[in-house]
């Protein structure tokens, strides 16, 4: 098979430079170009050092003939940047959130623009592999989902689509800084983060409703109304969600049958792992991995799950990666074998 020419769209975020890192060890794919306006002619060993022995130079634009572009543009700015190159019939893969809501109504309401294609918002297919693998392989446009969004729908699928909980549920997830973003804000200032831990967005993150969207299409007879809270922890990567919801039908379930059920769920599903012990962060830190454990509250009947992945991984470029596989008909796990980093 010849060599997948690939691009990258603002090389110099944090989800840019991830995406280089593991792109430049795919051996199918030729990363031909990459862009970033603000270091525009620098080499990008230069802006990243652990980049030093390439000899990439960041462009102001793409110049070169590719067969898929990834985009790690900033919400809004990648939607602008896209649309001209799935014209010229260039295969998308979307970071940001501009094409992850089917309803265009959302955009205004969670990420404050009236969505500029609102028609392209039914014809782009949720990157997320687990639930919408067949649909990615044939896609034109993949809008890779959130990192929390990753987290909490992986840890509650089986379940919602089973039927197995009310649809009162409660998320509850920590991540590092890096989900933050690269630029500079004193909310992520060392000083205000490290020894310190914070919940925010109470009044509604931008991930929320991605995870009602997903869920929702799992089964239709079951409307979650979920209360998500996420927290800043001051570590650099990893997502850990908790997620709570009680028992539909406690009779019928174990805690063994239950993770059973999740084996089963994911028995296709490479980078998901149901683990035996509650998993931690560094557990799945530098990989693609999901780790769930999920279990049961027998005294609150209650359902318990415990999801943890790498934000700027399975929560961004890896999976970004892992859709790339799918679209172009290469196993799904090329390019991202990678075992956790430990310590």
């Amino acid at each position: 098979m010849p060599q997948i020419k690939a691009g990258i769209i603002n090389v110099t975020g944090y989800i840019g430079a991830e995406l280089a890192r593991i792109l430049c060890q795919h051996p199918q794919v030729e990363l031909v170009t990459v862009t970033g306006r603000s270091a525009a002619g620098q080499k990008l060993g230069d802006v990243f050092p652990s980049f030093a022995e390439t000899e990439y130079a960041i462009k102001a634009e793409l110049d070169s003939e590719i067969d898929v572009a990834f985009s790690a543009m900033p919400h809004k700015s990648s939607a602008e940047v896209i649309l001209p190159l799935l014209k010229q019939g260039i295969k998308v893969i979307d970071a940001s959130a501009d094409f992850r809501l089917k309803n265009a109504d959302e955009y205004p309401k969670w990420y404050g623009f009236t969505h500029p294609s609102p028609e392209l918002l039914t014809e782009a297919v949720f990157g997320l592999p687990e639930l919408h693998g067949n649909e990615i392989a044939s896609a034109s446009l993949i809008a890779n989902p959130g990192c929390y969004s990753t987290s909490a729908i992986l840890a509650l699928a089986p379940v919602v689509k089973e039927g197995l909980i009310y649809p009162d549920i409660v998320v509850d997830s920590k991540s590092g800084v890096s989900g933050a973003g690269r630029t500079l804000r004193l909310t992520t200032h060392y000083p205000e983060v490290n020894e310190n831990i914070c919940a925010y967005s109470l009044e509604g993150h931008r991930h929320l409703p991605e995870i009602e969207q997903e869920l929702k299409t799992l089964n239709l007879s079951l409307s979650p109304s979920i209360t998500f809270v996420p927290h800043l922890v001051p570590m650099t990567r990893g997502i850990l969600s908790t997620c709570y919801a009680k028992l539909a039908d406690s009779r019928r379930l174990t805690a063994n049958s239950l993770k059973q059920i999740y084996r089963e769920f994911y028995k296709h599903a490479p980078f998901v792992q149901i683990t035996t012990n509650p998993p931690h962060t560094k557990h799945a830190w530098g990989t693609n991995l999901c780790l769930i454990y999920p279990t049961i509250d027998a005294k609150a009947d209650r359902l318990i799950v415990i999801s943890c992945l790498d934000n700027l991984v399975k929560g961004g470029a890896g999976q970004a990666v892992q859709n790339m596989n799918l679209l172009f008909d290469l196993p799904e796990t090329t390019g991202l074998e990678a075992l956790a980093i430990y310590p």
